[in-house]
C-alpha cells in the first residue's frame, strides 16, 4: 500500500547483519516484483548480497546460498524447487504480497510450510481478500499453532464472522492476532504525503449500449427467478458469468465474446478521452482495468490522439524497462495497467491521476491500485477517479463495498468474494 514495507524489511536485515547474523534469508515475491526488490536493495541497501533464484538458468543447489544475505525468488519457483529449498535452513523466510498463500489447499501454501526457518514474516497490504478464513493461511505460516486447526478456526471464527456477522467473535479474533500484526497506515507513517482526492465520474450509456445491457441483464434475471432455492454449483457459475458480462458491457459491448455484433458504443471511452485530453498535458496518468480487452480498446484511442503511453499486462516481459520508461520519460503521459498484473508492488510516483475504469467487489484491491501513485515519495496531490455507469451493476457494487467496509476495517480485512455470501434476494437486486 506504499507504506515502505520493503524498505523496512531491508533496514531490519541490515540490522541483523550489523549484529553479526550472517545467515541467509529467503524472500519470496510475485514474479512482477522481482525487479522492484532488486532495485530497492540496490538503492537502499547495496551492501546486502542478493542471489536471484528465478528463470531457466537458476541454480538447483541450495548449498550455493551460503555467502548471500538474501535469496530472492518467486512463488512459482518456490513450488517448482521446493525440494531443494526445504533442505536449506534459512534465518528468515519473508513472504511479500503474502495473500498469495491465503488458500491452505494451494501448492504455494504447502510449499511455504515446508521451508525451514528460524523466523517467518508475511507482508501484505490486503491480509484478507475473500473472507475471514484468509487470515488462517497467513498466520498458520507465520505463527504455526496460533489459530488451531483449520476445522477449529472455521467453526469458531470464520463461519460465525462471515455468515452470522458475530461481532463478539470478530473482536475475539482481533485480540488473538493483535500481538502478531503490525498494522501501519499512511497517516501514521507518512503524514507529509499530500492530499488524496477520490471522486466518481458517471458515464451515462447511450441508447445502443443501454439496449445491450438491459437485454443481458434480463436474461440472467430470468435465470435467477427460475430457481426456487439458493443458487449453488453450476447456477452460481452462470450468475458469476452474467455479472462479468454486465461489467464488460458497462465498459464496452465490444468486450463480449460476440461483441462485434453489438457495436462499439462506450460511454466510458468517451468520458475517458475527454479526461485525458484535459489532464495529460499537465499530469501523468495511470489507467487500471480488470479487462485487458478494455486496455486494448483504449490503446488505439491514445494513438489516434497522439498521447504517448506505456502498457503493462500479464504478457509484459520487460516490466522494469516499461516502468522506468514511464517514470523517467517526460513524453510518456499515460500508463495502461491490468489490475491483476500491476495492482501491487509498483512505485509510480510520477503519476498524480489514477483512473479505475471498472469497479471491483473488493475496495482494498482498488486502493492497492491507487496506491501505486499515492505512496511514500509522492510530492503531488493525487486524484483517483472511478468511472461508473449509473443504473447498472456497477452502482450496486459500490453499495456492497460500503456495507462491508466497517467490518473490514475492524478486522483488518477486505471482502472480495461477496457473491458466495449473498442471499437470493441480494443477487436479484444486482440484476434489478
Amino acid at each position: 500500500m506504499g507504506l515502505g514495507k520493503t524498505v523496512q524489511v531491508l533496514a531490519f536485515l541490515l540490522l541483523q547483519r550489523e549484529k553479526g547474523e550472517r545467515a541467509t534469508n529467503l524472500v519470496v515475491v510475485p514474479t512482477s516484483l522481482v525487479f522492484n526488490w532488486q532495485a530497492e536493495v540496490a538503492k537502499f541497501a547495496p551492501m546486502l548480497r542478493v542471489h536471484t533464484l528465478h528463470g531457466a538458468s537458476r541454480t538447483k543447489h541450495a548449498a550455493e546460498f551460503d555467502g548471500y544475505d538474501i535469496v530472492l525468488t518467486t512463488y512459482g519457483t518456490l513450488v517448482a524447487d521446493v525440494r531443494a529449498l526445504q533442505s536449506y535452513a534459512f534465518n528468515y523466510v519473508i513472504l511479500d504480497e503474502a495473500q498469495a498463500i491465503k488458500n491452505p489447499d494451494s501448492q504455494r501454501y504447502k510449499a511455504a510450510r515446508r521451508l525451514q526457518a528460524r523466523n517467518r514474516l508475511v507482508l501484505t497490504g490486503t491480509p484478507l481478500e475473500n473472507n475471514t478464513y484468509d487470515i488462517y493461511g497467513l498466520l498458520s505460516f507465520a505463527c504455526p499453532g496460533l489459530l488451531g486447526s483449520r476445522t477449529h478456526f472455521k467453526a469458531h471464527f470464520a463461519t460465525r464472522i462471515d455468515k452470522f456477522k458475530d461481532e463478539s467473535q470478530a473482536r475475539a479474533l482481533q485480540q488473538k492476532i493483535r500481538p502478531f500484526v503490525l498494522r501501519r497506515t499512511k497517516a501514521q507513517v507518512a503524514p507529509e504525503l499530500p492530499d488524496k482526492t477520490e471522486m466518481v465520474l458517471y458515464c451515462d450509456m447511450g441508447p445502443e449500449q443501454r439496449r445491450v445491457y438491459e437485454a443481458c441483464k434480463e436474461d440472467y434475471r430470468n435465470l435467477l427467478l427460475g430457481r426456487r432455492e439458493d443458487v449453488q454449483g453450476k447456477d452460481h457459475m452462470h450468475l458469476l458469468q452474467g455479472l462479468t458480462r454486465l461489467r464488460q458491457i458497462c465498459n464496452s459491448p465490444a468486450l463480449l465474446p460476440d461483441g462485434p455484433g453489438f457495436g462499439a458504443a462506450s460511454a466510458k471511452l468517451e468520458v475517458l478521452l475527454e479526461e485525458l485530453q484535459n489532464h495529460a498535458p499537465q499530469h501523468k496518468i495511470l489507467i487500471f482495468s480488470q479487462f485487458v480487452g478494455m486496455l486494448d480498446l483504449i490503446r488505439p484511442m491514445l494513438e489516434a490522439h497522439d498521447i504517448p503511453y506505456q502498457q503493462l499486462t500479464g504478457q509484459t516481459r520487460h516490466r522494469a524497462a516499461v516502468v522506468q520508461e514511464f517514470q523517467q520519460n517526460e513524453q510518456v503521459r499515460v500508463f495502461l495497467i491490468s489490475l491483476k498484473a500491476g495492482g501491487t508492488g509498483l512505485n509510480l510516483t510520477e503519476a498524480d491521476y489514477v483512473y479505475l475504469v471498472d469497479p471491483w467487489w473488493n475496495p482494498a484491491v482498488e486502493n492497492q491500485a491507487i496506491d501505486r501513485a499515492y505512496r511514500i515519495g509522492q510530492t503531488k496531490k493525487v486524484v483517483a477517479v472511478r468511472l461508473i455507469c449509473p443504473r447498472t451493476v456497477e452502482e450496486k457494487i459500490m453499495q456492497l463495498q460500503e456495507t462491508k467496509r466497517e467490518l473490514a476495517q475492524d478486522l483488518i480485512r477486505t471482502d472480495a468474494a461477496l457473491l458466495k455470501t449473498l442471499s437470493r434476494q441480494e443477487l436479484l437486486e444486482l440484476f434489478d
